[in-house]
């Protein structure tokens, strides 16, 4: 993944959702983490998108802000002034495959 291929939003969404695992004492950055700091940032596109679409995006960050208490309270954690937080296998995977589609469609970004 390469940092500089990425908007300045989704640069600024990876920050947020390294944050939040910190802050949760995750080892890892997870699909969750980002996509809760997609849906909780500030001019993004991603809940207007999703209302556009349909999604009842309120109901959508409850439920991931559940998933989170519940199923990634059970995953590594982390403890200490010096823990790092890595991005997971499962977030890398997707974001490769991001990429792909993007070279694809021709899309520099």
């Amino acid at each position: 993944m390469r940092m500089d291929k990425l908007t300045s939003k989704f640069q600024m969404a990876l920050a947020d959702a390294q944050s939040l695992a910190l802050g949760k004492d995750h080892q890892f950055i997870e699909p969750v983490h980002l996509m809760i700091a997609m849906l909780d940032q500030e001019g993004g596109g991603v809940r207007h998108l999703l209302t556009q679409a349909g999604v009842n995006v309120n109901q959508l960050r409850s439920g991931l802000g559940e998933i989170m208490d519940q199923i990634m309270d059970h995953m590594p954690s982390v403890s200490g002034g010096d823990a790092d937080v890595h991005v997971s296998n499962e977030l890398n995977r997707l974001l490769n495959q991001t990429d792909k589609l993007a070279q694809k469609r021709g899309d520099q970004y």
